[in-house]
């Protein structure tokens, strides 16, 4: 019922914003690869509410579990499962609330689909549902640095509202760089703006949107299953799934439709034994496939939907209302916390098409066309 990623390499997750527990099913995990839960509790840490002052005060530690799959620390090659353990729910926060639909909320779509909602927070709509997400993802990580020699995902916030990072030196950028200010945008020189921004609106009771950059690194050409399973439709699919997200582009993206096919095309060249392009405008992918190259993508994300200003609406029974939150933690903007949703769903998609090219280098034939 929309829950699975993958075909190969399948997450399902589970839970509700306000339940007992959050989590992820992962099947097709390759046996005898060491996964650290250390490491899996690093990716967390970067997603969990209450990091700063730019983020939802929520309290949670989000502590992961291992229920399956796992012995000694290294996988089975069965279901491996982890969950996290919901611990600072304040559903009288939504008291008010549980017959109104709340602009640009899930509620409304979600009650027409089930004929019912969940009675606080989001449901399966909150980014708590990420948390399953992004923990598969530092599974899927360990075991693609085992099989692939340098590969890495990094993303970093790449504007708020109308203020725009510069991305010229995006592909040299650490996770050091990006994680050195809450804000995870490298570029100093305009992050106090961005960091202006965000908290003005907060104070206002407001939010605000804008994108994430994400580049992904030593990405093996040939990945990417055209034509319904291209690389960058499965990477889109991935992106959007993420709450509040509204837009994606790879490579040069809208960009290029400014320009001519002499402008955008990449030539081939050959650097020793190996061809490369001598540009890389497409970001990576060519006709659905990667080719080895610099993979980089953008997401775009809505300002947060909960603010705490007066705004009209109408409850399940049609009546006009004007709402305003009584209380509630909320990130005044995502992007913060975004990045390592963002990563994860690289990640993800990497490591699904990865193991889908195995089986195909497994059967091929000898003989090209």
């Amino acid at each position: 019922m929309g829950n699975t990623f993958g075909q190969v390499f399948r997450i399902t997750s589970f839970g509700e914003s306000h339940g007992g527990a959050v989590g992820v099913v992962i099947d097709g995990c390759p046996p005898g690869h060491r996964i650290d839960l250390d490491r899996v509790q690093g990716w967390l840490d970067r997603r969990r509410p209450g990091q700063s002052h730019l983020a939802s005060p929520r309290a949670e530690l989000d502590r992961v579990e291992c229920l399956s799959g796992l012995v000694n620390g290294i996988t089975l090659g069965t279901p491996l499962t982890l969950i996290v353990r919901n611990q600072d729910m304040k559903q009288d926060h939504y008291s008010d609330l549980q017959d109104v639909y709340r602009p640009s909320h899930a509620d409304f779509t979600t009650d027409v689909k089930y004929g019912l909602k969940a009675p606080s927070g989001g449901g399966r709509a909150s980014a708590r549902e990420t948390i399953g997400r992004v923990a598969a993802a530092a599974v899927a990580e360990q075991v693609l640095a085992q099989l692939i020699p340098g590969f890495s995902v990094l993303g970093f916030v790449d504007r708020v509202k109308d203020v725009q990072a510069d991305v010229s030196k995006a592909s040299t950028y650490t996770r050091t760089d990006v994680e050195a200010h809450p804000l995870r945008c490298p570029d100093e020189k305009q992050r106090p703006a961005m960091e202006k921004l965000i908290v003005e609106a907060q104070k206002a009771g407001d939010s605000v949107g804008g994108t994430i950059f994400c580049g992904i690194h030593h990405c093996p050409a040939g990945l990417g299953e055209p034509v319904f399973d291209k690389l960058e439709a499965d990477l889109a699919k991935a992106m959007l799934s993420l709450p509040a997200s509204k837009g994606f582009e790879v490579g040069m993206g809208f960009a290029s439709t400014y320009l001519y096919g002499s402008e955008h095309n990449d030539a081939f060249v050959k650097e020793g034994e190996k061809i490369r392009t001598a540009t890389n405008r497409s970001g990576g992918i060519q006709g659905g496939i990667s080719n080895g190259e610099y993979i980089y993508l953008r997401v775009g994300f809505k300002p947060v939907a909960t603010i705490f200003k007066d705004q009209q609406t109408v409850d399940r029974q049609g009546r006009e209302l004007t709402m305003k939150p009584k209380a509630g933690r909320h990130d005044p903007c995502v992007l913060p916390r975004a990045v390592p949703m963002v990563e994860a769903m690289a990640v993800l998609c990497v490591m699904d098409h990865f193991l889908r090219q195995l089986a195909i280098d497994a059967a091929r034939g000898p003989h090209k066309i």
